[in-house]
């Protein structure tokens, strides 16, 4: 909570106990704690708007508001004592109030504006957004034969520092509009009401849009990354940061109408059709095609990487080593950057974030591949484990599977950070480790197969969990 929650929530508090306090202070404390609630109030309608979370703190304290301030005022009018309710009237009242004013914190702390973990490596941070279209490929999800397939991509790369106080980008969006689109269209794709989680709308990441480019570092390695089934290009906002603050440019994509909801230039909002049928049979199918329009987008983003000129990278003009390039992927992601690995050798390495291996397994892959996931539980797909290890068996390049202890699904993006901390939904791993332990070892993997850093690779990915290492015959 911000400080002024924190002091409406203290006034709040004072505002029921003084019933309970000798009649010698009860009414300075009274009036102090109703004049505090008040101005703090007041102070955040004017600052910031009220959030959600202090709605039933405000309950509480008007209901508790009659028996701390009305007999006060009923001794200056008739100068009469104040008139009490009996203890065993008040003492149910004061419980409820409480109850409700202690309510407010809870629900901050299960559903907080995200605080992002400070990036750890010697560069800053920045940021930017493109929007290519690829007019060699018809939009498969359209009925338009004209309509061309476009994809919205956003870059977190090495930046020099910038000057104190320089604004630091929104978490979601471009704007707060699209923050907003985007963060209601994410509550929506897993039945949540949106003012549940619009804390994130306020997050404020470290990078900063548009920076100019580190200095040194010579050229960048590229990591490209795709989402989860209805999730969006900044979902890994955090791990996307650690990377570049380590000398890595991280290019996003969103995938239109798999995306939860997609913000062209024009203003025009793409929602998510990817939609289960409730038949594991045709959901498998439907994936499966999914999958294959995701490859071809991630393939085509780093045909585009490779064009020199600002139009299409900005100040990272000449900065991009497109000679050494990761692809990886979240949940359908991961299985995304498994296919355009086995359809494209110019990745040379491959991160999959829990991503059940949807599409053929074939032909081997040839990279070297990370997969990190959750330990399996009785509700796991059946398919998963041996889907997951056949595509890392058959590789003819050393492969690795990290299985972390307490993880969930959403433990390999944000969702720690933003979301109740039920075990369930996002692990038990922690809200700010969930991001550092992400980022420790996929950034290992990298420095040891983009950079071919020395090091005892598998020594650094099994401190994190319980590690499989595959290597070819």
């Amino acid at each position: 909570m911000s400080p002024l929650e924190v002091v409406a929530v203290l006034g709040a508090v004072a505002l029921v106990v003084a019933r309970w306090l000798p009649p010698a202070v009860r009414p300075r404390v009274a009036l102090a704690a109703g004049a505090v609630l008040v101005v703090s109030v007041i102070a955040l309608m004017v600052a910031v708007g009220i959030r959600w979370q202090l709605l039933p703190v405000l309950v509480g304290a008007a209901l508790a508001s009659p028996f701390a301030l009305a007999p006060l005022l009923r001794r200056h009018r008739t100068g009469r004592p104040a008139w009490r309710a009996r203890w065993w009237l008040a003492l149910p009242g004061s419980v409820l109030c409480v109850g409700l004013i202690a309510s407010g914190p809870v629900a901050a702390w299960a559903f907080p504006v995200p605080e992002f973990p400070e990036p750890s490596g010697r560069f800053a941070v920045g940021t930017r957004v493109v929007q290519w279209t690829d007019p060699g490929r018809a939009e498969s999800f359209t009925a338009d034969p004209d309509d061309r397939r476009t994809v919205v991509v956003q870059l977190w790369y090495p930046a020099r520092q910038s000057p104190a106080g320089t604004g630091r980008a929104p978490y979601l969006g471009r704007t707060e509009q699209e923050a907003r689109t985007v963060s209601d269209a994410l509550a929506g794709g897993v039945g949540l009401p949106g003012f549940l989680v619009d804390g994130v709308t306020e997050a404020r990441t470290h990078a900063v849009v548009d920076a100019p480019v580190a200095e040194g570092g010579g050229r960048f390695p590229v990591v490209l990354f795709s989402p989860g089934s209805n999730g969006v290009r900044t979902q890994n906002t955090a791990w996307a940061e650690e990377l570049a603050s380590h000398g890595y440019v991280v290019v996003a994509l969103d995938h239109p109408y798999d995306s939860a909801a997609v913000v062209l230039a024009d203003g025009r909002t793409i929602r998510a059709r990817t939609t289960s049928s409730g038949s594991r049979e045709k959901d498998a199918k439907l994936a499966v095609g999914w999958t294959a329009v995701r490859a071809a987008d991630l393939r085509f983003v780093l045909t585009r990487l490779e064009r020199p000129g600002r139009e299409t990278t900005g100040p990272l003009t000449g900065r991009l080593d497109t000679g050494r390039v990761a692809v990886t992927g979240h949940s359908m992601g991961g299985a995304a950057a498994l296919q355009a690995a086995r359809q494209d050798r110019r990745f040379d390495a491959v991160i999959d974030l829990d991503g059940f291996p949807h599409g053929p397994a074939s032909p081997s892959l040839h990279q070297p591949v990370l997969a990190l996931t959750q330990a399996l539980t009785p509700a796991t797909d059946p398919q998963y484990p041996p889907r997951l290890t056949e595509a890392l068996e058959r590789s003819t390049a050393p492969s690795y599977r990290l299985t972390v202890p307490g993880a969930a699904h959403l433990t390999f993006m944000d969702g720690p950070l933003y979301l109740p901390p039920v075990p369930s939904i996002v692990g038990s791993v922690g809200r700010t480790e969930s991001p550092r332990m992400v980022a420790a070892t996929t950034l290992a993997f990298l420095d040891s197969t983009l950079r071919q850093k020395a090091g005892d690779l598998a020594g650094a990915l099994s401190a994190h969990g319980d590690l499989t290492v595959h290597r070819p015959e």
